[in-house]
């Protein structure tokens, strides 16, 4: 297990995607209803809707507003949602996932595709982008979680496949500092739940997509891209945006805007 491997760009700048907490709070509330939806409504007893609602709690959502997310799906009191995946390119070749949660399917992909086609993108076919990328577990803990040793003890002990530990700058991942551990897709709530009893509740669990390669974008093709990442996850429909850019940090600081 590597400890410390550099694999940068998995989930695009989520800090950036969150700062409006309103939505964020709306995002996390409608995964709760719809995990609830999917199966039973009692965290114990759904292991979706556990992880939704610890990802709610670790973000401070009010434990009344979590309630009602649950109630709303066990009362029958909502909207039909679809979870849509759609796949395109951005400059530079770069491939890039969207995952959509939406009452709405015409809406999204038009709203989508507009998105790709304004900001110097294009939408592909389904599977076109994601034969490239695993989809995997991701847990993130805050750097205060423990040592690197201590993570990576706890992360070997639970059946983790990989560790990355920043503890100096805010990592790609999230918008703190930490470590983030990766795991199976099928693992991830049986690590997850191992992890907790050691090093306490993650900040967060999610079923993500990780790139297995990347690709270099330099110059002007940086800043249309941040364009068209930041257009996307502006889109009330659009639930995550994954994308596998290369860029250094000087060109990030310079073109990326």
């Amino acid at each position: 297990m590597a400890g410390h491997s550099k694999f940068k760009n998995i989930m695009h700048r989520k800090g950036r995607a969150d700062a409006v907490r309103s939505k964020l709070f709306s995002k996390l509330s409608r995964d709760i209803t719809v995990a609830a939806k999917s199966g039973m409504p009692d965290p114990a007893l759904n292991p979706r809707l556990r992880l939704a609602v610890n990802n709610a709690k670790a973000e401070s959502l009010p434990k009344d507003v979590i309630q009602r997310a649950i109630n709303k799906a066990a009362g029958g009191d909502v909207d039909t949602m679809e979870e849509i995946r759609y796949e395109g390119r951005g400059p530079g070749g770069v491939g890039i996932i969207v995952e959509a949660l939406t009452d709405n399917r015409n809406r999204a992909g038009s709203n989508i595709r507009a998105a790709f086609t304004k900001n110097g993108g294009a939408l592909g076919e389904m599977n076109s982008v994601a034969f490239m990328w695993d989809r995997v577990g991701k847990i993130h803990y805050p750097a205060e979680a423990g040592t690197e040793d201590a993570v990576m003890e706890a992360a070997i002990e639970a059946g983790a496949q990989d560790v990355e530990s920043d503890l100096v700058k805010p990592d790609i991942y999230e918008d703190a500092p930490g470590h983030v551990i990766w795991t199976a897709f099928e693992d991830l709530n049986e690590v997850a739940e191992a992890m907790s009893k050691v090093l306490g509740d993650p900040k967060s669990t999610a079923i993500v997509w990780k790139p297995q390669t990347e690709v270099p974008v330099t110059g002007d093709a940086v800043g249309t891209l941040m364009k068209l990442l930041d257009a996307l996850d502006a889109e009330d429909d659009v639930s995550a945006v994954y994308s596998n850019e290369d860029i250094s940090d000087e060109d990030l600081a310079k073109f990326g805007g």
